[in-house]
């Protein structure tokens, strides 16, 4: 094969290879504008009035993960299902996002923490990677913490609200996520950092719940009902 030849080839390659990252882009593209849809459905939970339209806003939220489902069911088909991370990088930050929105919306619901499998059955995903298209742990992670920054919004919000019982049960999930994540030797640079960002929402939630304190309108865990 002469130079020309060789390169000839290597160019068809790149080629091939620019028009799957196009076709990724397509599909995430249209993720990530499903994904804002979602989020601007459940911020409405901040407003005053939004609390009492928990329920509705999660049913609303979770039927636009169907759409999620289907986006993501074309994006298995534009590259080959071991190439996952050669092109992991496309989607990265929708998928943590949408990890976020669903850990999120089963917080709304039940108050309890997502499962990594559970985030992957609404997305429409697998959990093990030799299955194809998978949720990674980093990315479950991070969305599990982005999660945590939206409790501690949230917590504010409550007070705003007249819910002073709401706050006192987000300050006690995030002391249990933040043991949780004590437990693991983060090696992940991104997902270290914004695991630091995690000892401030904390300390968030804690000045709120101590603010109620010494207002006289915090109760006790126990005589909390959720």
């Amino acid at each position: 094969m002469s130079v020309t030849d060789m390169f000839s080839h290597i160019q068809g390659f790149l080629s091939a290879d620019q028009d799957v990252r196009e076709d990724i882009r397509k599909v995430v593209q249209n993720l990530e504008q499903t994904a804002r849809e979602i989020l601007t459905v459940l911020q409405s939970v901040h407003q005053a009035s939004g609390f009492k339209e928990i329920p509705s806003k999660c049913e609303k939220a979770r039927e636009l993960f169907c759409t999620v489902r289907t986006h993501i069911s074309d994006l298995k088909t534009k590259f080959p299902v071991e190439q996952y991370y050669r092109f992991h990088e496309h989607w990265r930050f929708v998928l943590q996002r949408l990890a976020f929105l669903a850990a999120f919306v089963v917080y709304l619901e039940s108050e309890a923490l997502v499962t990594r499998e559970e985030v992957a059955r609404i997305l429409g995903i697998e959990v093990v990677r030799e299955k194809g298209f998978h949720l990674d742990v980093e990315d479950y992670l991070a969305g599990v913490l982005i999660m945590a920054s939206e409790l501690s919004r949230l917590a504010v919000n409550s007070v705003t609200a007249g819910d002073y019982s709401r706050p006192l049960r987000i300050s006690n999930f995030i002391n249990e996520l933040d043991s949780g994540f004590r437990l693991l030797n983060l090696k992940n640079d991104p997902l270290r950092k914004r695991y630091d960002g995690l000892k401030y929402d904390v300390k968030k939630i804690e000045e709120v719940v101590y603010d109620l304190s010494i207002r006289g309108l915090a109760k006790e865990p126990e005589a909390i009902e959720k």
